[in-house]
């Protein structure tokens, strides 16, 4: 039992607790929030005037465990201690958090809650892993790319020499087919070789990405049932359209495939605010999400799936979530992905205001 110290249960209700480094919140035994220390107000950022006599789930929304939890301290009288909680907010990256509750012996208040960020190194050492994968993927992709050129080159030399033989016109459509897609996987291997000064950005909008990927997949795929949730508001993006156009077309006919033809895809747009990516904090952000309902990814390679040559289904190249996380990574962004059985979201994040 925590015994809250006198002078802090009368110099001013509780003010004393403003004087501790950690989030402390104070709560009755309905749950109802009776006080929100000034650490409580920078981490969340919310004054306590706003909160201050509403349910606990204003502030943190509905957590099964977290809730339990309060219970059993309530009736038992036990202190209780959780990591990694998730708090989801509106117009911010979420937070994760350290909880300790613990039961507190004042007037109105059955329970003190104190909230400690996790560490930031932990992210900091995840994120510089992630930059040195995304190096050596694009070290690969150059490489194999490197060895494409030279063959294709061929291939495209062969199909002109035999066009300029042939005299029948349907034979030559097919050496046409040939030089065609010869020039299309040259101009790819051109794009996957070419560094960031040759990117070719311009303002665009999202959503004509989108639907120009949605055209796409339909077309391959018409028995998927694609859906739309876009935030209309969101204003234009400085960005290569053909790269993000391949990028999110990599994800999202890797999700197709995946559903074997037939399920339910759904982009959603959101603005995501104050986010940190790369090491770097950048004011605004487009939050993409590709979201399908199918079996989820395979446990063994879900940590490798942005490896190149990794690949969850047979005679798959292994290539398309490679090269989409290696040009979300040129235009500053990070892709991340959460799956299970039934759902897996790619969430990709891009940089649409000045750097603070």
């Amino acid at each position: 039992m925590t015994r809250l110290p006198y002078n802090l249960t009368t110099t001013g209700p509780f003010a004393g607790l403003d004087l501790l480094s950690s989030a402390v919140v104070l709560l009755d035994d309905s749950l109802v929030i009776r006080y929100m220390n000034a650490g409580a107000e920078n981490l969340f950022a919310v004054s306590h005037r706003k909160l201050v006599g509403h349910p606990l789930t204003h502030l943190l929304g509905l957590s099964h465990g977290l809730e339990s939890a309060l219970d059993n301290t309530l009736r038992t009288s036990w202190s209780y201690t959780g990591q990694d909680l998730k708090i989801a907010r509106a117009e911010a990256e979420p937070l994760h958090l350290d909880c300790t509750v613990s039961p507190a012996e004042a007037s109105g208040v059955s329970l003190l809650l104190e909230f400690r960020p996790l560490d930031a190194q932990l992210r900091v050492a995840r994120e510089e892993q992630l930059l040195q994968q995304q190096q050596a993927n694009r070290e690969l992709i150059r490489n194999l790319a490197h060895e494409i050129k030279n063959p294709l080159g061929g291939i495209r030399g062969s199909a002109q020499l035999l066009e300029r033989e042939l005299t029948d016109p349907q034979l030559r459509e097919y050496t046409e087919v040939i030089i065609a897609e010869a020039d299309r996987l040259q101009d790819l291997m051109n794009r996957m070789l070419s560094s960031h000064c040759m990117m070719r950005p311009g303002l665009l909008n999202i959503h004509d990405v989108l639907e120009r990927v949605r055209r796409l997949v339909l077309a391959e795929y018409p028995d998927i049932t694609m859906r739309r949730d876009y935030d209309t508001s969101l204003p234009e993006l400085t960005a290569d359209r053909e790269q993000l156009i391949q990028a999110i077309l990599n994800i999202t006919r890797n999700a197709a495939q995946a559903l074997q033809g037939c399920g339910e895809i759904q982009f959603r747009t959101r603005v995501a605010r104050q986010v940190t990516m790369a090491k770097r904090r950048f004011k605004l952000a487009l939050e993409l999400q590709v979201i399908d309902n199918g079996p989820g990814i395979p446990d063994e390679i879900r940590d490798k799936i942005f490896y190149p040559l990794v690949s969850g289904r047979e005679g798959g190249s292994g290539l398309g979530l490679s090269l989409a996380q290696s040009f979300v990574e040129q235009h500053h962004g990070m892709i991340e992905v959460d799956t299970r059985p039934g759902r897996t979201c790619f969430t990709i994040l891009l940089p649409i205001s000045d750097r603070a």
